[in-house]
This record gives structure tokens, C-alpha cells and sequence, in this order.
């Protein structure tokens, strides 16, 4: 049977996000592995299960949130009744071009782990590679202890971290790399260290540095939304905002998104954040076609008509 979770020869699980494969149809009277309700002890997932619904796609995300809640849960269970329950560090690596909700996710994830007592405060520490590489020798090392101490009880959170290792054998990022696995496995269950960014340079980035492959026990892939899902991730900031789109904006942001998604590189075309900043600009361009109108009605103010939709790219 295809499924998005797979266990490769290292250890690691592979979670691909989004993913279009039908899943086999239960047979009647069967019972669902994801339950639809759970009951008043479990109240940390049902909180999360709300903010997950409000995200658009990552349907396989949203279920392995589930299971490792349920691992967790239940490895507590076996504590209580003597038998093995081994701790299993949960440091993760995202795969994915950008806003495909990586962040978000990894916010979720904090927010979870700190409501279960798994992490103590639960906070999301974002970093780059400017936060970690310093200038000179020594400087690399105590940069990384001290995000790495800011992280402590949360989540580390390095984006583009394949970037750490493009300088070589003699560049910095090495030592920041090298101070990272140190502390993954000194204080694995302090702090969980995600890193993020393109799915091939990560590739490329774990082929320089094969022992730090085995440190990520889960991976997650996090492909790009379709036009259908990006419309209505712009459906859903106009709604936070109280406002709607016409129906010809509609049809002009599809066709726009319709051409970028063909003629765009992948690795360049920002995915929701992209939907979010045509939504902020075509904002400020109806607030100035009002002005000059001076036409106030209700209806007026929440509408943003094709006009306002203003394409740089193209």
C-alpha cells in the first residue's frame, strides 16, 4: 500500500506533505486510525487540531501531528505501568521551497510538545546563517552555544540551513555544524532542532556531512500548494480582514497564478507568501482607488475588483 510515511535504512522517516496519491477506501465497519473526537484528557490536540484546520492543505502533516501526539501519550502510559518507554529525540528537518508553511508548522509543533510537558516552554527560535557564523575562529562556536541556550525548552528553527556548509572544508559554517551535533546529543531532549529549506540542496547538504543524516528521525516534505489551494489561501486572509474578492478578481488571480505556477522556476516562487503580499498590495491600492472615488459604502470597503490587483511579476 502507498503511503507518505517511510521508514529508510538509516532510521529515518520520510513524510511526504500534500501528497495527491488516493489512499484504498475502508471497508465498511472498519474502524478510522484518526478519530474525529477524543475525549477531555486529550484537550492539547484538540487545541491544536483547531489551528491545524485553518491551515490550508498539509493534510499529512496535520495526521503525523496526531501520531507523534499518540506516541508520546501513550509511551507516558507505559511508564505508568512499568514497562520500556524510551526517550526518542524528535529533532526534525522540513524540506520544502518557500512558504509552503514550514515555520507555521514548526510554531504548531512547539506550541504541542509544551502543552504535553515535552518541552518546557515550547518558544520557536528562528536563525539563519548570519545568527550562527561568525567572523573569526571561535566566534562561530560561541554564536551557536548561544542560540542554541535561547532555544533551550523550544525549538531551534534554521532556515536554508544548507547554507552552513557551502564555504568548505575551511569555512565557518563547519564549526556551527560540528557545535550543533554536539549539543543534539548532549541535550537531545531539551531543545529540538528542526532544520529547513530547499528539498535538493538539503539533499546535497546531508551528502557533505553523512552523521548528521542519522540524527533527523523525521523528515517532512512540504510541496507546493496548487492553484486551487492558493486561491483559497487568499480567500481566507481577505475573510480574516472583511474583505471579498469580485468575482473578475477572482478570475484575474487564478489566470495569474495559473501563469506563474507554469512559467515561474519552483525554487523562486514563494507559495503563500506570495498569495499574502498580492493580498496586502491590492489592500492598498483599493484604499487609494476609494480615496480618490470618495465612495465609502460598506460594500465599497470590503470589495477588492480586478483593478486592484497589482502584478509585479509579470
Amino acid at each position: 500500500m502507498d503511503h507518505p510515511m517511510r521508514m529508510k535504512n538509516n532510521g529515518q522517516i520520510n513524510i511526504v506533505l500534500n501528497s495527491k496519491k488516493r489512499w484504498p477506501v475502508e471497508n465498511k465497519g472498519t474502524k478510522s486510525i484518526v478519530p474525529t473526537s477524543y475525549p477531555q484528557e486529550h484537550q492539547p490536540l484538540r487545541e491544536i487540531e483547531d489551528e491545524l484546520n485553518q491551515l490550508v492543505g498539509l493534510e499529512e502533516m496535520k495526521k503525523m501531528i496526531k501520531e507523534i501526539y499518540a506516541w508520546i501519550y501513550v509511551n507516558k502510559k507505559r511508564e505508568e505501568v512499568g514497562l520500556k518507554a524510551g526517550k526518542q529525540a524528535l529533532h526534525m528537518m522540513f524540506k520544502g521551497n518557500p512558504g509552503t508553511g514550514k515555520t507555521t508548522v514548526a510554531r504548531l509543533i512547539g506550541k504541542l510538545l509544551h502543552k504535553m510537558n515535552v518541552l518546557s516552554k515550547g518558544h520557536l527560535i528562528e536563525a539563519e546563517r548570519a545568527d550562527l557564523v561568525g567572523e573569526y575562529i571561535g566566534h562561530t562556536a560561541q554564536k551557536t552555544r548561544d542560540l542554541i541556550r535561547r532555544a533551550m525548552g523550544g525549538i531551534l528553527f534554521i532556515d536554508e540551513a544548507y547554507s552552513l556548509g557551502r564555504g568548505g572544508e575551511k569555512d565557518f559554517g563547519k564549526e556551527a555544524i560540528d557545535t550543533l551535533v554536539k549539543h543534539m546529543e548532549d541535550k537531545q531532549h531539551d531543545f529540538i532542532l528542526i532544520l529547513a529549506g530547499y528539498s535538493r540542496e538539503m539533499d546535497y547538504f546531508l551528502s557533505l556531512n553523512p552523521g548528521l543524516q542519522s540524527r533527523f528521525p523525521l523528515v517532512f516534505h512540504f510541496p507546493d500548494y496548487n492553484i486551487d489551494q492558493l486561491m483559497e489561501i487568499g480567500r481566507r486572509m481577505l475573510t480574516e480582514k472583511e474583505y471579498v474578492f469580485s468575482p473578475d478578481a477572482e478570475r484575474k488571480l487564478r489566470e495569474h497564478l495559473a501563469l506563474m505556477k507554469s512559467t515561474s522556476n519552483p525554487i523562486n516562487f514563494s507559495n503563500g507568501r506570495y498569495i499574502r503580499n498580492i493580498i496586502e498590495k491590492a489592500i492598498r491600492v483599493q484604499a487609494m482607488r476609494l480615496l480618490l472615488d470618495q465612495t465609502y459604502h460598506k460594500n465599497e470597503l470590503m470589495t477588492i475588483k480586478s483593478s486592484d490587483l497589482i502584478f509585479t511579476d509579470t
